[in-house]
């Protein structure tokens, strides 16, 4: 299809303006979909003056005039509609020498001159407010109101420099001059089966529908195609991760794993034991593993990791571990060291902020296989970072990396087995539509001897009464703050200011502080001191909201609770609660919404990690939870997983049907379709090799 130029009255400038929507050519333009519609028609009765509703009504002119003051001219317009109700617009413009800047109004606004208005009313809490704002007008007959008024009409999410005018003509434009170009890439037997719009009454509708129901049935037919290729792409990854052998297997010798079974102050869960054998068993199967482990906070994911890690270790090989931010690689290098003490095993950890110094001698000892295990961030995947004899890749929180980055690090060695883990809990559904080619494995139980967490909403003072008591038994708390410095624009409270407050109000205990923003060192030690009780109190952003596992620690007061999404609230109150004492999180706000109450009540209602996820997930929507939106890939234009659970599943019926009589899609009917995924998941996204 034509670069976006080919369009009416866009040139180069305006072109650029496109590019920064990721809008190159027509078929782009065609598939950027409206983020909500404005009901126009006159049959909508928005022309009557209701309450919190926009004016969009064909008005007469009465009478229009321009004031001037010193600085400015005032362009002042009386309008009636057909039941005889009057509305005035004002519109403000600075003084020109040389240009009237109501030239163009003068025309338009003569007397019983008829004009669609489209505005709001300036006192929306009055009903008999008759002063408009006037957002966009059309004479009656002209060119501009056959797409802007008279209609339910689009409003784009857009750029600084484009209109919705502009965008709605430039679509207007697009839809009448290629649409006929716009091939269909379903399969027409699905089409049929699921009574779905072709692929040009869904475009035209999805843009400019005729009805609400028009318009639901082109975003379904929208949704169902984004979800069949979705669905498709990660069963075609699937197939092809196990397509080859390794090269390598696993003996299980227990030179490692039994030693470090016998240090532990604890037995495996039934889950964690289960979770392990069937990590194990892809191990030794002659196919790459891709696996992911989800589990609730404090279930004993890491020590499952674990376990997969010294398998590699006692075979010779490396392992790479990734976690998402510097503090949690280094909370888990601290956590990991301790538990291989005496075992031989040989890990350092790799960040950004690791000295140069150390780094070289980091990537020396990769390169020559002198490390067993590395840890790190993102530092990870640079292309300098090179093994001798990497086997296996850990990812932790792995829906904050992004595909290509988790395929980046898999690209360091050939047939290398792949474990992610997520503390972000996820009905099977979802599962299957984000985490479909990868092997699901739940932990579904807590340690034994573990003791659900009392969570309540409180006032500071009860908080740090609450603090004051459990650190006079020797225990240690937490106090989290969502931002590191004062924020005029949020009015929060923040860490670094806090700190010194808190330090005052608890001059008897000893108090630390940590931030993302500190050197790693520094870091390091400040975790190390709270690990070994040298700190009562520790004072910190959401950086430990992950990861932390300090058993003595039995409090954590959130402040500015409203502030936090609701997974991120349970992930925090799971820092404490990791031994066996009695454990509590105390909520502090401010100032709550509807949904940030919604938010507390269901942190304070329950510990289960699974309905937190769904409850977040109907809350926030899937993107925010499960890394898409922050890692801009693989985010629907059109779909919404719990909207469209229903059409998922459409799609996966369809995908599986698909598969069983096509599997290579080498048949003539489902070419568009295989061309499709190779275009957006091969060209594109690059996780699937269709040849």
């Amino acid at each position: 299809m034509p670069s976006i130029t080919a369009l009416k009255g866009i040139g180069p400038a305006k072109a650029k303006l496109f590019a920064q929507l990721d809008l190159s050519s027509a078929s782009d333009l065609l598939h950027y979909y409206p983020r909500t519609y404005q009901d126009r028609r006159l049959d909508a009765k928005l022309s009557q003056f209701k309450r919190t509703e926009n004016v969009a009504g064909i008005y007469t002119v009465i009478k229009a005039q321009t004031i001037p003051t010193r600085a400015l001219l005032i362009f002042k317009a009386f309008m009636r509609d057909d039941k005889g109700n009057v509305i005035e617009a004002v519109w403000f413009k600075k003084k020109m020498r040389r240009f009237d800047p109501f030239m163009q109004m003068r025309k338009d606004f003569k007397v019983d001159a008829k004009l669609w208005i489209i505005g709001k009313r300036e006192d929306r809490n009055s009903f008999f407010s008759n002063k408009i704002t006037v957002e966009e007008y059309y004479p009656v007959n002209s060119p501009d109101a056959k797409i802007n008024a008279g209609a339910i009409i689009p409003v784009y999410a857009l750029t600084q420099g484009l209109s919705n005018k502009f965008f709605r003509a430039a679509v207007f434009d697009a839809l009448n001059k290629y649409l006929s170009e716009e091939g269909e890439a379903l399969p027409q037997r699905l089409i049929q089966k699921r009574n779905l719009l072709n692929i040009r009454q869904a475009l035209y509708a999805i843009h400019f529908p005729k009805s609400f129901a028009e318009l639901e049935n082109a975003r379904r037919r929208m949704v169902y195609e984004e979800f069949l290729l979705m669905t498709m792409a990660w069963s075609i990854k699937k197939r092809q991760s196990v397509r080859q052998k390794k090269e390598h297997s696993y003996q299980i010798k227990r030179t490692l794993l039994t030693p470090f079974k016998n240090n532990l102050d604890y037995t495996f869960t039934k889950a964690q034991s289960r979770v392990i054998n069937e990590i194990f068993a892809d191990m030794q199967n002659p196919f790459p593993m891709t696996r992911l482990v989800q589990g609730d906070v404090g279930s004993g994911k890491t020590v499952v990791a674990l376990c997969a890690m010294l398998l590699v270790a006692e075979n010779k090989y490396q392992c790479a571990f990734m976690a998402p931010t510097e503090i949690l690689a280094t909370q888990h290098f601290i956590t990991l060291k301790r538990y291989l003490n005496g075992l031989g095993v040989k890990i350092d950890l790799l960040t950004s902020k690791t000295p140069k110094r150390d780094k070289d001698k980091i990537l020396k000892s990769l390169a020559q296989g002198d490390l067993d295990i590395i840890i790190g961030t993102h530092s990870l995947i640079e292309d300098n970072v090179k093994f001798k004899d990497l086997k296996l890749i850990v990812i932790d929180e792995q829906h904050r990396f992004g595909v290509k980055q988790r395929a980046k690090l898999r690209a360091k060695a050939r047939d290398i087995d792949m474990l992610s883990m997520t503390a972000t809990p996820i009905p099977r559904t979802f599962a299957l539509a984000f985490y479909g080619d990868l092997d699901v494995s739940t932990i579904d139980q807590l340690p034994p001897g573990r003791q659900p967490i009392l969570t309540s909403h409180l006032s500071e003072s009860k908080a740090f009464d609450m603090v004051r008591e459990e650190v006079s038994k020797g225990r240690q708390a937490y106090i989290v703050y969502p931002l590191i410095d004062e924020s005029d624009k949020l009015q929060l409270k923040a860490a670094t200011q806090e700190f010194e407050r808190i330090k005052t109000l608890m001059p008897q205990y000893k108090v630390a502080m940590i931030h993302g923003a500190m050197k790693s060192a520094e870091k390091q030690k400040i975790m190390e001191d709270f690990l070994n009780k040298k700190t009562d109190i520790l004072v910190a952003t959401p950086v430990i909201e992950v990861g932390i596992d300090i058993k003595n620690a039995t409090i954590m007061v959130i402040q500015n609770a409203e502030r936090f999404g609701l997974a991120s609230l349970h992930q925090l109150r799971g820092r404490v609660g990791r031994g066996s004492d009695k454990s509590y999180c105390v909520l502090v706000t401010q100032n709550t919404s509807s949904v940030s109450s919604e938010r507390i009540n269901a942190v304070c209602q329950t510990n289960d990690g699974f309905k937190i996820g769904e409850k977040d997930l109907e809350l926030r929507g899937p993107g925010e939870i499960l890394g898409t939106r922050q890692s801009g890939e693989l985010e629907f234009k059109a779909g919404d997983i719990i909207k469209d659970k229903d059409v998922l599943r459409w799609a996966v019926e369809d995908r599986d049907f698909l598969i069983n009589y096509d599997p290579m899609l080498r048949k003539p009917e489902n070419a568009p379709f295989k061309q499709r995924l190779i275009d957006l998941y091969q060209k594109y996204w690059d996780i699937i090799d269709l040849g």
